[in-house]
C-alpha cells in the first residue's frame, strides 16, 4: 500500500489535531497528532500494523499502487458525463454604460461605452443560441455596465430580451447595482426570473463612499428599495458584499441591517461575498486588496467575536462549509473553470467570449454572432479542454481535486496562459474551517 496523492492533511487552526480530506475517495477525519504524523511519514508502510492500514485503506488514504489511477479516470469520466449535461449559462451584455462611478471598476476603460444592442443583434443572438446549443438546457444572465438603466430605449431592449428568452423557453437572471430596480419590477415580472444579483457594500455611510453615482451622490437608499421590491414580487435577490480593506470591518453591521430587514429569513434571499482584486488592470489601490487566505481569515476571526455574521453568510471554507452541512464531500471537482463547457458570453458588439472574466476584452473575444458567424475553433477548444488533467502543474497536486484548477482567465492574466493554474490556497481553507465548523469536536491547545 502507498499514500494516496489525493491526501490533504494539516494541522486544525489553533488545534492539537489534524484533518485528512481525500476527494478521490470521499472521505474526511479528524486525527491526532500520532496518526496524522503517521499518515505523512508513511511509517505506517514500514510498521505494517494490519488494523490501522486496514482502516486507512477504507477510508482510501492508502491505496493499491495502481488501483488509484483507475478510480481517477472512472471519477474523472464520470465528470465529464455530468459537466456536459450541466445547463449552460450565457451572459448578454445589452451595454457597458453605467450610471455609476464606483471606485473599485474595472471596465472603466472599455471601449465605447455609450453604444448598446439593437433589436437584430438580440434576434441575432437568439438565433446563435439556438441553432449552437439546440439540445442544451440554458439560462441567459443579463449582464453589463449596467443593464437596468432607466431610460426609455433600455427598457425597449430589456423587454425584447424578457420576450425572446419567454419565446425560448428560458430563464433570466439579472445584474445589476440595482439603483432603478425598482422601476423595472414590472417589466421583469413578465419575464421567468431566476434570480437577481444586486450588491451592497455595507451600510450606508460605507456603500456610499464605494459605490456612488457619477458625480458623486449616494446610491444606498434606491438599492435597498430595490431589494425589498424584487422579494416583494417573488424574485430569488442574490445580495453581493465586495470586500477589500477599506469596508472589511462594516461587515458584522451590514449583517445586522439584513437581518433587521428580515431579509434573512426570507426564502428567495441568499449572499455572496466577492474578493476585490485585480482582474483587467491594476487597482488605484493595491494595498488595500485582500488576498484569497487573508480575506477568510479576516471573516473567521470577525464571526468569532460576531456570530450574527453566520445569519447573513456562512464562508465555504473550500470544502469544510458543505462537509458540515451534508456530512460528505462533494463530488471531485476536476475543473472549477465553466468557461467554454458551461459558459459563454456575448455583447452588443457582437462578439463571442468564454465567460464574464473575459467579456468586453476584444482581445480575447473568441467569434461574432453578428452580423456573421465567425469562430476561432483552436481558442474555444483550448478552453473548453482546460481541467486538472491538462494543466502540468495541476497533475500530481494533492489539492488539484478541491481547486479544480482555479480560474482560466485569472491564470492567463497571471502566468500568460490558458493552460495554467490559478492555485487556491484549499489546505490553509480547510484549517480554518475544520476550527469555524467542527470545533466543538476539537481538543483545543491551551
Amino acid at each position: 500500500m502507498i499514500q494516496s496523492k489525493h491526501n490533504i492533511v494539516s494541522r486544525v487552526q489553533d488545534s492539537n489535531q489534524f484533518y485528512a480530506v481525500n476527494l478521490l475517495s470521499g472521505n474526511a477525519d479528524l486525527l491526532s497528532v500520532e496518526e496524522a504524523k503517521t499518515l505523512l511519514s508513511g511509517e505506517l508502510e514500514q510498521s505494517g500494523d494490519p488494523e490501522q492500514m486496514q482502516v486507512l485503506a477504507e477510508k482510501g488514504y492508502l491505496v493499491a499502487p495502481g488501483n488509484e489511477n483507475n478510480i481517477y479516470r472512472n471519477r474523472y469520466f464520470d465528470f465529464v458525463d455530468q459537466r456536459d449535461d450541466e445547463e449552460v449559462q450565457l451572459f448578454f451584455v445589452p451595454n457597458y454604460s453605467c450610471n455609476f462611478s464606483c471606485s473599485y471598476c474595472y471596465q472603466d476603460e472599455y471601449t465605447n461605452p455609450h453604444q448598446s444592442a439593437t433589436p437584430e443583434l438580440i434576434q441575432a443572438f437568439f438565433d446563435y443560441i439556438r441553432k449552437e446549443l439546440p439540445n442544451r438546457r440554458k439560462y441567459l444572465t443579463i449582464f453589463g455596465g449596467e443593464p437596468l438603466l432607466n431610460t426609455p430605449h433600455q427598457r425597449e431592449l430589456i423587454a425584447l430580451l424578457v420576450e425572446k428568452s419567454n419565446e425560448a423557453g428560458i430563464d433570466i437572471c439579472v445584474v445589476t447595482n440595482g439603483y432603478y430596480l425598482e422601476n423595472y419590477i414590472d417589466l421583469l415580472a413578465k419575464g421567468k426570473i431566476r434570480e437577481i444579483q444586486i450588491t451592497l457594500d455595507g451600510t450606508k455611510k460605507i456603500h456610499d463612499q464605494r459605490r456612488f453615482l457619477k458625480g458623486g451622490s449616494p446610491t444606498f437608499e434606491p438599492i435597498v428599495r430595490g431589494i425589498d421590491a424584487a422579494l416583494a414580487a417573488g424574485f430569488p435577490v442574490n445580495l453581493r458584499m465586495v470586500i477589500d480593506k477599506q469596508n472589511i470591518e462594516n461587515l458584522p453591521e451590514l449583517a445586522s441591517f439584513a437581518i433587521d430587514k428580515g431579509w434573512t429569513s426570507h426564502p428567495l434571499f441568499k449572499t455572496q461575498i466577492g474578493r476585490n482584486y485585480e482582474l483587467h488592470h491594476c487597482q488605484s489601490t493595491p494595498d488595500q486588496l485582500f488576498t484569497r487566505i487573508s480575506l477568510f481569515q479576516k471573516i473567521f476571526e470577525l464571526t468569532e467575536v460576531h456570530p450574527h455574521i453566520l445569519e447573513f453568510y456562512k464562508p465555504s471554507y473550500s470544502v469544510a462549509k458543505y462537509l458540515s452541512e451534508n456530512g460528505n464531500l462533494p463530488d471531485p471537482l476536476f475543473d472549477a473553470c465553466p468557461a467554454c463547457k458551461s459558459e459563454w458570453a456575448f455583447d452588443y458588439t457582437g462578439r463571442i467570449y468564454s465567460c464574464t472574466a473575459t467579456v468586453g476584452k476584444e482581445e480575447e473575444a473568441l467569434g461574432t454572432f453578428y452580423p456573421e458567424v465567425t469562430k476561432n475553433e483552436q481558442l474555444i477548444h483550448q478552453w473548453a479542454s482546460r481541467d486538472v488533467t491538462s494543466i502540468e502543474e495541476c497533475r500530481n497536486c494533492s489539492v488539484q481535486l478541491a481547486c479544480g484548477g482555479g480560474c482560466g482567465s485569472v491564470a492567463k492574466n497571471k502566468n500568460g496562459s490558458i493552460l495554467s493554474p490559478d492555485c487556491r490556497p484549499v489546505k490553509e481553507l480547510l484549517e480554518i474551517g475544520f476550527k469555524a465548523y467542527f470545533g466543538e469536536e476539537l481538543t483545543m491547545e491551551s
